[in-house]
């Protein structure tokens, strides 16, 4: 384990980061026999950790205190018998996931805002360990009021006075997903269904979600937007 002296930049963390993931999924996946092996119940606590150079170890945690990196899940070894197999392999994942993203974002902590936000969504633009071990498929988000829509749409202004906008795509980059479910959302104005190859954006009053070429929003537009009202709701709110 080794923690930069000096701050590290986004793509080095998120190198990091997946060249540690890349080891324990070859312990879950590819090696999974050896790690299950090495996980014996009747040793001390072990921890199941991802290095840099895309190895994995099992072995016991680090004896500093504090460590000089945030420390993997303690004693994966002890339920290893008490499960099924395939159940406690999901929870070891579930775990190693935890453990990658404070590493990143312990080795992160002097980014700003923006690059915070930028090193996530590039550790959220890939599957999971758990994704992976389990065989899951990541679903897109569909533009939904359970999607969280006024988060989708939320304008802020920082310290320094520039605007920090993540405008109401409903167009989000994701995984492959079956279109079927998309055709429950239909736009307020036209009616029509949803299209993941077109912009949306949704009402933080009445949460309908609207073909941006139906409302006269563009995704340029929308990024000065702080709180979007619909036709509808903007001719409400102007009556007496």
């Amino acid at each position: 384990m080794d923690m930069a002296s000096s701050p590290r930049t986004v793509e080095e963390i998120f190198k990091d980061y997946s060249a540690r993931r890349t080891g324990v999924i070859r312990a879950l996946t590819h090696d999974v026999d050896e790690f299950y092996g090495l996980c014996d119940p009747d040793k001390d606590n072990l921890c199941l950790y991802g290095h840099p150079n895309e190895a994995w170890e099992v072995t016991l945690p680090a004896e500093e205190v504090p460590p000089e990196l945030p420390e993997p899940a303690l004693g994966i070894n002890f339920a290893r018998d008490g499960m099924n197999r395939r159940d406690w392999l999901s929870l070891v994942a579930v775990h190693s996931d935890s453990w990658l993203v404070s590493v990143a974002f312990y080795l992160g902590a002097r980014l700003n805002r923006n690059e915070r936000k930028r090193l996530f969504s590039l550790i959220n633009d890939l599957p999971s360990v758990f994704e992976v071990v389990t065989e899951r498929k990541p679903i897109k988000d569909k533009p939904t009021v359970d999607s969280g829509s006024k988060s989708r749409g939320s304008t802020k202004r920082s310290n320094d006075g520039q605007v920090k906008s993540n405008p109401k795509f409903a167009a989000d980059e994701g995984y492959e997903e079956d279109e079927d479910e998309h055709n429950e959302t239909l736009c307020g104005s036209c009616g029509g269904n949803y299209n993941a190859d077109e912009f949306w954006i949704c009402c933080d009053i009445c949460e309908r979600w609207f073909h941006g070429k139906c409302v006269k929003i563009t995704p340029a537009k929308a990024e000065g937007i702080k709180q979007y009202k619909c036709p509808s709701c903007s001719l409400r709110r102007g009556r007496p």
